[in-house]
């Protein structure tokens, strides 16, 4: 292990960051579940990069049939993007019916954001304050943590809002989280930048995905269409059936989005993402900018993408995830009736997970507490991670094949590991 990360030092550089105090040395996956190299196997309740679970026979038969007939770019033309678009945009619903296919979640918010400023002519960006979009430069810039010391400054195009916390800001309605929108809104129009765009994940997951009623985005929604901007949804996360209800997490709130930006998932761990968006507005991206990319869209990609799909569809995987995100509600809210340092219970599907607190009266943010559970989880054969704008609430976030006895073991350990953790500031 010392060896590893010497050599990654060396030569991938300084400051790579690695998953928990002591690192795990994963080579092989399967399903649910990772070995690392001593043979040791962990259960995966993190990871929604292999969202039909890792080395899918479905994905892995695809990808290789695909890789040994043609693998090419699409200024050839080939089937296999339009089958996939056309069922991919299938999904969504009217006027979403056009797609950009690329290879990373970042590239497709990087041009759902030049969509942006060919639809209004101006270039204001609005995203909340504790959130994570993606690592362009222009994208980078929208996530508070992820700001570089030294850059293009480009801060000046972009207001963060308030991120929703169902915990500590009473919202019920999402009235407040539209009034700070229409306010940065306002402030972008006064300051001559004007605006373009609202970003957000429509479950708020990187914030903490508060508990919010359908359809608690409209509102603000409803002052972006006001103003003339466009409503970016980043459904890397949130996308593909993961919130059990609805196959996006737009349609769980009731809402259309102009763009809709999607990655990790979308290939299983294969390098492929994308947006869709109204025919309008693709065709006003097309004619005011000039946009290529060698690799996104390939058939090989194409092909791992249509098996996503099939997978979904033909084991119900959707539904999967509404009945275990269900129970795992209870199980937690069980933990959470045992253990004070529960302050708050949430899930949406196939995500869920609980946020840690000094006092449940003050609800002082026990970060310190959720990190040691994390690490003391993963010595015990659990992955999952922390998130949230103080990282204490637990990000359970496995691939959708999890099942009930998968739940019962993570549960059962997390059990275990509170009774065992002391509560440390």
């Amino acid at each position: 292990m010392a060896d590893l990360m010497e050599r990654r030092r060396t030569l991938l550089g300084p400051k790579v960051s690695t998953f928990y105090d002591d690192p795990v040395h994963i080579v092989r996956g399967e399903g649910v579940w990772l070995w690392d190299a001593k043979g040791r196997k962990y259960l995966d309740c993190y990871n929604n990069v292999p969202h039909v679970g890792h080395c899918n026979a479905r994905v892995v038969e695809a990808i290789c049939k695909q890789a040994a007939t043609l693998n090419t770019h699409t200024r050839y033309l080939h089937e296999g993007i339009l089958d996939y678009v056309e069922r991919l945009t299938a999904t969504f619903g009217d006027p979403l019916k056009t797609a950009i296919l690329t290879c990373t979640g970042s590239e497709a918010n990087d041009i759902a954001l030049r969509m942006a400023e060919g639809m209004t002519g101006k270039r204001g960006i609005i995203a909340t304050d504790a959130t994570y979009h993606g690592n362009t430069t222009l994208v980078s810039h929208l996530s508070r943590s992820n700001v570089p010391e030294v850059g293009f400054g480009l801060g000046q195009y972009l207001r963060h809002v308030e991120a929703p916390d169902s915990y500590r800001i009473p919202d019920p309605d999402g009235q407040r989280f539209a009034g700070k929108v229409q306010a940065a809104i306002d402030d972008l129009e006064r300051a001559g930048t004007g605006f373009a765009a609202l970003i957000v994940c429509p479950l708020f997951l990187n914030e903490g995905f508060p508990t919010q009623a359908e359809g608690w985005l409209r509102p603000a929604a409803d002052a972006v269409r006001r103003a003339g901007g466009l409503l970016i949804c980043d459904e890397v996360q949130s996308g593909f059936g993961r919130s059990g209800s609805h196959f996006w997490g737009h349609q769980k709130q009731g809402i259309v989005p102009d763009v809709v930006t999607m990655g990790k998932p979308m290939g299983n761990g294969h390098p492929v993402a994308g947006l869709v968006t109204r025919p309008d507005i693709m065709a006003r991206f097309r004619g005011s900018f000039r946009y290529f990319n060698t690799f996104g869209g390939n058939p090989v990609s194409c092909a791992a993408a249509m098996a996503v799909l099939e997978e979904l569809q033909v084991r119900d995987l959707q539904a999967n995830a509404a009945r275990i995100g269900r129970l795992a509600h209870q199980r937690l809210t069980d933990l959470a009736r045992k253990y004070p340092v529960i302050g708050d219970v949430r899930q949406s599907g196939m995500v869920f997970g609980a946020e840690f607190v000094l006092d449940r009266e003050t609800k002082a943010p026990a970060a310190a507490y959720a990190d040691l559970v994390v690490n003391r989880m993963r010595e015990r054969g659990i992955i999952l991670s922390r998130l949230g704008r103080d990282k204490n609430t637990l990000k359970i976030r496995p691939p959708m094949p999890f099942g009930e006895e998968h739940l019962d073991l993570l549960m059962t350990t997390l059990d275990v590991v509170l009774a065992e953790t002391p509560v440390a500031a």
